[in-house]
């Protein structure tokens, strides 16, 4: 959390990620939906409070959102599908990144909503995306289910937008 760059460009508000860091929001069971163009650094936050979390003693998993679908469905195919979404309600804090880089289909869709279902009001969960979350009804598709997924996501929520450039060319650009 130290190493978060705060240079006015990126109009970050350092009292709210100070205030994300000491995790209240867990204990509150409230999500942050952290958006930004690519680079500027959604990743590295979520990983910095999701590892706070950790040194605080909270139970936590990160996962590219792609790949976690993918690991859903191959568990319904082996028949640990029960088991995955099990591991995943008990975490205190559930990192999701890069989400709606791809629409989701049908299967993913509904395994989003019950993995949110499953956490809305129980647990915390970070959503890192590209897109801003106006978008994101039209990733998760399927009007009623997209209502009912953003409505429990958005409204126990704290937004951060981060700006400025890909701090990945910044750093490329030093070397």
């Amino acid at each position: 959390m130290e190493a978060v760059d705060y240079r006015p460009s990126r109009q970050l508000d350092k009292n709210q990620v100070q205030r994300l860091g000491n995790c209240d929001f867990i204990k509150k069971r409230e999500n942050v939906l952290i958006t930004g163009s690519t680079g500027v650094g959604k990743s590295y936050l979520a990983s910095a409070i999701g590892h706070q979390a950790c040194s605080m003693g909270k139970k936590v998993m990160y996962f590219n959102t792609a790949k976690l679908f993918t690991m859903l469905k191959t568990s319904k195919a082996d028949g640990s599908y029960p088991k995955q979404i099990g591991k995943l309600e008990k975490q205190d804090l559930l990192i999701l990144d890069d989400f709606g880089l791809k629409p989701l289909d049908n299967i993913n869709r509904h395994a989003l909503m019950e993995i949110i279902e499953d956490r809305h009001g129980q647990r915390s969960t970070i959503i890192a995306s590209q897109l801003p979350v106006s978008k994101w009804h039209d990733i998760i598709g399927e009007r009623t289910l997209a209502d009912a997924i953003l409505d429990r996501l958005v409204h126990t929520a704290h937004r951060i937008d981060i700006k400025g450039e890909s701090m990945r060319r910044k750093l490329k650009n030093k070397n």
